[in-house]
């Protein structure tokens, strides 16, 4: 049997699924991953791995993968989550996967195991570090930005600034990128432990890192679209930290 060296394997990343009941693709419930969100992490040099939304496999997952994406959806936190006792009406929720996905990325960060967060992912990271949301931008903040963007994916909607010195900044190394980000929730502040590391022009936060974690670092756009010249920088960095647990 022909045994490689350690340092030519390549990292195993997990990614988080959303979950969808019947209709549409099938006619029985079924799990959803847009394929560039995979091939966004093998161009990054790592193995790309779906997780399936069970509570149960969560140590199973974390004894396995070498680092965590959180991904997006078009749904959200639940404001419970971070101590509002009002729900929005535009807030919608799925509860099975948010649970597996707060249990996951407790885990990694206990592990200090490399974790990204991306658009929704991004969110319930910055809830997992104490964080709180805005539940609707458009009632919250008198912007011209519609962080929705009616655009396609693949094309940026608006820039953000990236703040000087940050993981982020250093990754990228630009103070500015245009990005795609489509959200109606935001992270709202800066708790003990976080950095808010990008910002819309309107003010409202696009990314944060936690520095006393190894790679602990949420985008509220779409990297794995790599639209920008710092997405493919992001998800380089992300596997090359994980590369450290291999």
């Amino acid at each position: 049997m022909v045994m490689f060296p350690l340092m030519n394997k390549r990292p195993l990343i997990g990614l988080t699924m959303d979950a969808e009941d019947a209709g549409g693709y099938s006619k029985f419930p079924w799990y959803a991953l847009r394929r560039n969100y995979c091939g966004s992490v093998v161009n990054a040099g790592g193995v790309p791995l779906a997780l399936a939304n069970e509570a149960s496999l969560v140590e199973a997952y974390l004894d396995t993968i070498d680092g965590l994406i959180v991904t997006g959806g078009a749904f959200d936190v639940d404001p419970a989550l971070f101590g509002a006792s009002d729900i929005h009406e535009k807030v919608d929720l799925k509860p099975d996967r948010t649970d597996f996905e707060m249990a996951i990325t407790k885990g990694a960060l206990a592990r200090d195991m490399p974790v990204l967060g991306i658009c929704g992912g991004q969110q319930l990271l910055h809830v997992v570090l104490g964080g709180k949301l805005i539940q609707h931008i458009p009632d919250t903040i008198d912007t011209d930005i519609n962080h929705e963007q009616p655009n396609p994916r693949d094309e940026a909607g608006h820039s953000i600034t990236v703040k000087a010195g940050t993981m982020l900044h250093k990754i990228v190394g630009a103070t500015e990128m245009n990005v795609n980000s489509a959200h109606h929730q935001a992270a709202l502040d800066e708790p003990d432990g976080v950095v808010i590391n990008a910002r819309a022009k309107d003010g409202v936060i696009e990314g944060m890192e936690a520095p006393a974690y190894k790679f602990c670092l949420g985008v509220e756009w779409h990297p794995e679209f790599e639209i920008d010249p710092g997405d493919a920088k992001i998800l380089k960095a992300f596997v090359e930290a994980s590369y450290a647990r291999v």
